[in-house]
């Protein structure tokens, strides 16, 4: 009987080395080799293309796929509607080099009033070591996403402009942000008493919600994000 209770305990043991040694895996930071120049993609009415560049900072050959979504994240190239085509939408970038894709607008009719919000996709798969063809190993993909804004030639006003025409309002304690012009107003954070909470996407003629306690006239403080993706910090008061 000693001897059993000493093999369980070996066993109990073994099995608690690997789960650590599996999570510390797991905890391991893993990067994606494929860097977008960029944070954001601009596609203003009447152009013919758009150029995204791309950047294998890593060690190995990676295979990327790229294509333009309405926002669902399960949609695939083949399932998605978005009206724009990426240009090659699959090619191999070697370790140190680049590529440029090219996004055009099929002419799907689109609102005139207001920008469009879709995103683009770019799927990297690592190349598998031809060496290592019989071995047991975990390839992992990464999936980059950024937002691309269309945007109608007939929208009136500057997109640097619509930030500060944000209108600010308390509604049962917390913090609304209405957005009554035709850009999208991104923010990366809204800050009031002292505490900061992540910022959202405010839409065209629209509004968002914020968890903050505030009142009328307070002043509060909210990081914009550009065309380019700088962020800049504004402040406004609570109507």
């Amino acid at each position: 009987m000693p001897v059993q209770r000493k093999h369980n305990l070996f066993f109990i043991q073994t099995l608690s080395t690997l789960f650590m040694l599996f999570l510390v895996l797991l905890s391991a930071p893993v990067k994606a080799s494929i860097v977008i120049t960029g944070t954001r993609v601009i596609y203003s009415q009447g152009e013919r293309s758009v150029s995204v560049k791309l950047n294998n900072n890593g060690k190995s050959p990676v295979l990327i796929q790229s294509w333009v979504d309405d926002g669902v994240m399960s949609k695939s190239p083949d399932t998605s509607t978005a009206p724009f085509i990426v240009t090659p939408p699959i090619n191999r970038v070697d370790p140190g080099k680049g590529q440029t894709l090219q996004i055009s607008f099929t002419g799907k009719q689109l609102p005139s009033d207001k920008e469009s919000v879709f995103w683009l996709n770019v799927l990297e798969v690592p190349a598998r070591n031809s060496s290592k063809k019989d071995d047991n190993f975990l390839q992992i993909a990464f999936r980059t996403r950024i937002k691309l804004f269309y945007r109608p030639q007939t929208l009136e006003g500057k997109s640097i402009e619509a930030p500060d025409k944000l209108e600010w309002k308390t509604v049962d304690g917390k913090l609304q942000a209405i957005n009554k012009t035709p850009w999208n107003v991104s923010l990366s954070g809204v800050k009031a008493n002292g505490k900061k909470t992540e910022g959202k996407m405010i839409a065209p003629f629209d509004a968002e919600l914020f968890p903050l306690q505030v009142r009328h006239g307070q002043t509060i403080h909210f990081d914009v994000v550009n065309d380019y993706g700088a962020v800049t910090e504004k402040s406004a008061a609570v109507q």
